[in-house]
């Protein structure tokens, strides 16, 4: 009862309680360089602007991708976030975005990961010897 009463009197009062922010549910397609859906992709939403920051309140949200490649949010604040994907043999993807409307759809592509090299001039010796 005591919940209901606060905002009748607010608005009794002729105050007005501060409108929900509008939201935005993201939807991201992760796909390989050939096309094919990337599985299993750990999808992380960090919010950058344009949402207050609270106690308990998400900063970001983590997602993994269905074998379809595919993640979708709730809705979430518009604003600017950044996209991070990780996915095992893949480069890691981020980028930002600005989200302002009902929904979104993000394909991102994937690259492979690119050939490590070394500096160091000493040839590789083997297992140690005993």
């Amino acid at each position: 009862m005591r919940k209901l009463l606060v905002p009748v009197l607010l608005c009794v009062a002729g105050l007005q309680l501060p409108a929900a922010s509008p939201t935005t549910v993201v939807h991201v397609h992760v796909v390989n360089e050939n096309g094919k859906p990337v599985g299993n992709a750990e999808v992380i939403v960090k919010f950058l602007e344009g949402r207050f920051l609270k106690i308990k309140k998400k900063e970001s949200w983590e997602l993994r991708t269905t074998q379809e490649g595919s993640a979708t949010t709730p809705g979430i604040p518009q604003g600017k976030v950044l996209i991070q994907i990780n996915a095992k043999n893949y480069q890691t993807f981020g980028q930002t975005y600005d989200l302002d409307g009902d929904e979104q759809t993000f394909e991102i592509q994937l690259k492979p990961p690119q050939p490590q090299y070394t500096t160091d001039p000493t040839p590789p010796s083997g297992p140690p010897k005993k």
